[in-house]
């Protein structure tokens, strides 16, 4: 019992029906428009009404909500890192790169024939398959599967959330307020330079003039006497 619980806070409400919800078929709605598949899914809604949806389904219906787009890949259900990253921890879970777009899979996919012959050395602690990089999951499902039984990871990204309130207030206050200062600081110095400069200026612009090095561009070289030459007798 008290598994459940922790998994329940650490899984929003709207993972399950999104995982199980069939995707890819035609809107009934709207079965004589182009580009009819049902392929969203609303975070608000949490999949109530039926889960997917088409676009033209999200003009009518769900305008202003959380909505993210299923893709496939190999007649499997895909989404974006891109997307799915900004409501959800997706931490542990293998990501691939389909069509120049980081995508991870919802669910689990049937593991393919084992090859002794470079056989990857990493493994979903769930169904087991193969995985290209040290990952602890294939899929959302499996981390969901995971969580459920282990409690050891979570989706819900409260840490990017206390992070970014610590570095605005709270723990990172002193940090903020030190650099704060440090940049007042650095104006009045500046301020006080400029200040020095002026005045040095106008109290000691004739000395300047008067012990400029020779040599300086824009100095000026007095000429000595003039030597003629003798006349031819």
């Amino acid at each position: 019992m008290t598994m459940r619980r922790v998994a329940a806070s650490l899984v929003p409400p709207w993972l399950e029906p999104l995982l199980t919800t069939p995707f890819f078929s035609v809107c009934p709605a709207h079965s004589d428009a182009a580009r009819n598949e049902r392929n969203m899914f609303c975070l608000d809604c949490g999949g109530a009404g039926g889960g997917a949806f088409c676009l033209y389904c999200r003009s009518e219906s769900h305008a202003g909500h959380r909505v993210i787009q299923i893709r496939r890949s190999s007649y499997h259900d895909v989404v974006r890192v891109a997307e799915i990253q900004k409501v959800l921890d997706i931490g542990g879970v293998q990501t691939y790169v389909i069509n120049s777009a980081r995508v991870l899979f919802l669910n689990e996919r049937p593991q393919p024939r084992a090859s002794a012959k470079g056989a990857s050395p990493h493994t979903c602690e769930i169904c087991l398959r193969s995985l290209l990089d040290p990952f602890r999951f294939c899929s959302l499902g499996c981390k969901l599967v995971g969580i459920k039984r282990n409690g050891d990871a979570t989706f819900v990204p409260q840490a990017v959330e206390e992070n970014n309130e610590a570095e605005l207030g709270g723990g990172g206050g002193r940090g903020s307020g030190d650099a704060a200062s440090a940049v007042v600081a650095a104006v009045e110095v500046e301020e006080d330079n400029n200040k020095e400069g002026r005045s040095g200026d106008r109290d000691g612009c004739q000395g300047s003039r008067e012990f400029r090095p020779a040599g300086l561009p824009g100095s000026r070289r007095r000429k000595g006497v003039p030597r003629r030459a003798p006349f031819s007798s």
